[in-house]
C-alpha cells in the first residue's frame, strides 16, 4: 500500500504524520512499527495521524502510535507539529484550533512567531487515574528531603539491582514517574529508564523522567518514553516535569525547559493552589519532508 507522509518534528522529538480526513488507512499496529522503523521505514519517534472532527465543538481529531505500535493517550510536540500540518496542507485557516485527543480536548494555537502554544489540560494526580499502584511504592524517608521538597508526596520505587529511587507522579494525559538529579547529562538515563518505564506500580508503563533544576526558571531534562527510549524532547514529560517543580516548592509558575532537542516553555498556575489550571507549553515546530512510502502487508 502507497501512502503518503509528511516528516516533521519538535524540538528534535520527530514524528511521521498521516492525513486520514478523507479516509482512514487502516494501519495495523505492524505497520505503524514498520513506519517508525529508522533501517526500513521513515524513522520516527511516534505516528501522528490526523482524522476528521468526531463531535462538535472540536475541529479534527488527533491520534498517536509509539514507535513500538501502540496508541498512546498524548503527545505534546507532536500536538505542535499537528497544528502546523494541518495549516500547512490547507487543512484548517484557524490559529487556534480544538482537537480530541484520547483523554480528551486540546487547544493548539500557532503564534506570530512560529512557535506554537498547546494548552495540554489539567494535570492529573489522581493516582488510580495516572494509572499508579501505591501498594507498588512507599513515601517514608523518600531521599528529597535534601532538595527541601514539600508536603507534597514522592514515591519511592524499588528497582531490582539499583537504590530505590523517589518519584513524582501525575498524568499529563499519559503517565509520568519525575526524578530530581543532580546533573542530568551524568544520569543514568539509560539504566533506569527501562526499569522505570515498566515498574510493577505502572499498569500501563510510565515515561521517565530526570529532572535537574538549575534555577526557579531553568531545568533541564531528559525523559525516557515508554515503548520509545530516550528521545530527544517530550512534551508531556516537560510539563510533568515542571509541574511537579512547582508542586515541591523548587520552580516558578514559569519555567524554560532545556532538552537535547530543543528549548520548551511551560507554564502553570497551580503553585497557588489552583491545582486545576491548565499546563501551557510553547516550542517549536517543524517540517522536514514529504513523500511516499510503500507500506508491506504485515
Amino acid at each position: 500500500m502507497l501512502i503518503r507522509f509528511t516528516k516533521m518534528q519538535g524540538a528534535g522529538n520527530d514524528f511521521v504524520v498521516l492525513d486520514e480526513t478523507q479516509g482512514r488507512l487502516g494501519l495495523s499496529a505492524a505497520q505503524y512499527r514498520f513506519l517508525a522503523d529508522r533501517h526500513f521505514g521513515v524513522g520516527a519517534d511516534q505516528i501522528l495521524t490526523v482524522r476528521p472532527a468526531p463531535m462538535a465543538g472540536v475541529d479534527f481529531e488527533y491520534v498517536i502510535h509509539n514507535a513500538d505500535g501502540g496508541e498512546v493517550e498524548h503527545c505534546g510536540n507532536g500536538a505542535r507539529c499537528f497544528v502546523r500540518f494541518v495549516r500547512e496542507r490547507g487543512l484548517t485557516a484557524k490559529d487556534v484550533v480544538r482537537v480530541k485527543v484520547h483523554g480528551g480536548v486540546i487547544e493548539l494555537r500557532l503564534n506570530a512567531d512560529g512557535r506554537v502554544t498547546v494548552d495540554m489540560g489539567a494535570p492529573v494526580f489522581d493516582l488510580p487515574r495516572v494509572p499508579f499502584d501505591a501498594g507498588q511504592a512507599y513515601t517514608e524517608s523518600a531521599p528529597e528531603d535534601a532538595f527541601g521538597g514539600n508536603a507534597w508526596p514522592l514515591w519511592t520505587l524499588p528497582l531490582p539491582g539499583h537504590a530505590a529511587v523517589p518519584v513524582a507522579v501525575l498524568s499529563m494525559g499519559n503517565p509520568h514517574a519525575v526524578l530530581r538529579v543532580d546533573d542530568v547529562d551524568q544520569a543514568p538515563v539509560l539504566g533506569l529508564g527501562p526499569l522505570i518505564e515498566a515498574h510493577p506500580a505502572f499498569p500501563r508503563r510510565v515515561n521517565a523522567g530526570f529532572l535537574q533544576v538549575l534555577d526557579r526558571g531553568h531545568v533541564k531534562l531528559r525523559v525516557f518514553e515508554r515503548g520509545v527510549g530516550e528521545t530527544l524532547a517530550c512534551g508531556t514529560g516537560a510539563c510533568a516535569a515542571v509541574v511537579a517543580g512547582i508542586r515541591q516548592g523548587w520552580l516558578d509558575e514559569r519555567v524554560d525547559v532545556a532538552t537535547r532537542g530543543g528549548q520548551l516553555t511551560i507554564e502553570w498556575a497551580g503553585g497557588a493552589g489552583q491545582l486545576g489550571a491548565p499546563v501551557l507549553m510553547t516550542g517549536p515546530a517543524t517540517t522536514v519532508f514529504q513523500g511516499e512510502i510503500d507500506v508491506p502487508e504485515l
